[in-house]
C-alpha cells in the first residue's frame, strides 16, 4: 500500500497537508511575532523555515507507513520509524537553514540554529502524534470490519448447517409421509408431490438471497405446512393473520421455516393434543406464536436456531429479536423491516 493510498484511507488531501504545514509554520512563528521591533523580511523566512520543514515530516511520515497495514503494530510502527524521522528532521533543519542564511545572508539565521531544532522536534513529535492517532483509527475500523465480516462469515456457516441438519430429516419424513399416501391410495399424493418440489424449488432460489419479502417467505412456508399437515393430519395447526404492509417487510430467508422446524422439534404434536401455531402482526413485529406442550426429551437440537436467527438479525438490521416464554406460549417476534425507510 503506497503513500497515496493511505492519504486516502487516512482522509489526508494535498491541500490539507499544505494548509497544516503553513499553520503549523505560522504558530511555531508565534514567539517571533510577539517581538516588537521585527522584520517582515525575517517573519517570513521564520515561517518558511518551519513550513518547509512540517511539509517534509507529513510527507516522509506518510512515505514510510507499513505496507502491510493493520498487522503492522503501532508500536513498531512509531518506534524506530519515530526515531528515524527525528534524527533525519535534524539534518534537515540544519540543511533548510544553511540554505536561508545562504540566500539571505543579511538576517543572522544561522546563529538561532539550536532554537530552530528545537522548533523541528516539537514540529516532527505533533505531526507523528497525529499521524499515529489517525493510523490507530484506521487499524481500530479495519479490525472491527474483518471482525464483523468474521461474524457474518460464522452466521452464514451456522445457517448453512441449520439448512442441512433440517432438509434431509424432513425430506425423509416426506417421503414415507408419500410412500404411506400411495399405499393408501390418498387421493392428494399427487398435489402432495407438487408440493414436495415446489417446497424444494422455493428452497433453491432462496439459497443465495441475504433478504427476501415476507410475501415470499410465506410461499415456502405454506408449501411447506402443506407437507407437515399431510404428515400430522389435525395435529399441527397454523393461523396467519397479516396485512398487506407487513407482507412487504423484509427478513432473512428461511426464518419462518426453522421457527416452525424449532416448534415441531420441542412439542408433542397429536391430534388429542394439536400443535397451534400463530403467525400475525402485532405493532412493530411479526410474532410467531405457539403452544406450549413440550416433550420430555429432545433429539439432536443443537440449540443454535434462534441464537442464528437473533444474530442474522442483529448483522442485518442492527434490530433485536425478542423471545418471549410463558407457561402456555412461547413466541417470538422479528421486528418489521422495510426497504424503503429502514434498510
Amino acid at each position: 500500500m503506497d503513500k497515496f493510498s493511505y492519504k486516502h484511507i487516512l482522509k489526508l488531501s494535498d491541500r490539507l497537508i499544505f494548509i497544516s504545514a503553513i499553520f503549523i509554520g505560522t504558530l511555531a512563528s508565534i514567539p517571533k511575532l510577539l517581538r516588537l521591533h521585527i522584520e517582515l523580511g525575517e517573519l517570513l523566512i521564520d515561517i518558511s523555515i518551519s513550513t518547509a520543514f512540517a511539509l517534509f515530516v507529513w510527507y516522509f511520515n506518510l512515505n514510510n507507513l507499513p505496507k502491510n497495514g493493520v498487522r503492522h503494530h503501532l508500536t513498531k510502527l512509531f518506534g524506530k520509524r519515530l526515531i528515524k524521522s527525528l534524527i533525519i528532521g535534524l539534518l534537515l533543519m540544519i540543511i533548510l537553514v544553511a540554505i536561508h542564511q545562504l540566500l539571505l545572508p543579511k538576517y543572522h539565521v544561522a546563529s538561532m540554529l539550536l532554537m530552530y531544532e528545537f522548533r523541528g522536534l516539537i514540529i516532527n513529535l505533533t505531526i507523528n502524534l497525529f499521524l499515529f492517532l489517525l493510523y490507530q483509527n484506521y487499524v481500530t475500523g479495519s479490525i472491527d470490519a474483518e471482525l464483523e465480516k468474521t461474524k457474518i462469515d460464522n452466521l452464514n456457516a451456522q445457517f448453512e448447517i441449520l439448512k442441512q441438519q433440517v432438509n434431509p430429516h424432513f425430506l425423509f419424513n416426506s417421503l414415507n409421509t408419500l410412500k404411506s399416501m400411495v399405499e393408501m391410495q390418498d387421493e392428494k399424493a399427487a398435489h402432495f408431490i407438487v408440493m414436495l418440489s415446489d417446497f424444494y424449488r422455493f428452497s433453491l432460489e432462496r439459497k443465495e438471497s441475504n433478504l427476501i419479502s415476507f410475501e415470499e417467505e410465506l410461499k415456502t412456508l405454506k408449501a411447506y405446512m402443506f407437507l407437515l399437515e399431510a404428515r400430522f393430519e389435525d395435529g399441527i395447526q397454523l393461523h396467519i393473520s397479516i396485512d398487506q404492509r407487513a407482507l412487504e417487510s423484509l427478513l432473512p430467508p428461511f426464518c419462518l421455516q426453522l421457527l416452525i422446524e424449532n416448534c415441531i422439534k420441542h412439542n408433542i404434536i397429536s391430534i388429542e393434543q394439536p400443535l397451534l401455531i400463530e403467525i400475525y402482526k402485532e405493532k412493530e413485529f411479526i410474532v410467531i406464536q405457539n403452544n406450549l406442550q413440550l416433550k420430555r426429551s429432545i433429539d439432536n437440537s443443537t440449540g443454535i436456531g434462534l441464537d442464528n436467527i437473533t444474530q442474522r438479525y442483529k448483522q442485518a438490521f442492527h434490530k433485536q429479536v425478542e423471545i418471549i416464554r410463558t407457561e402456555k406460549i412461547f413466541k417470538v417476534k422479528l421486528p418489521l423491516v422495510y426497504a424503503d425507510s429502514d434498510y
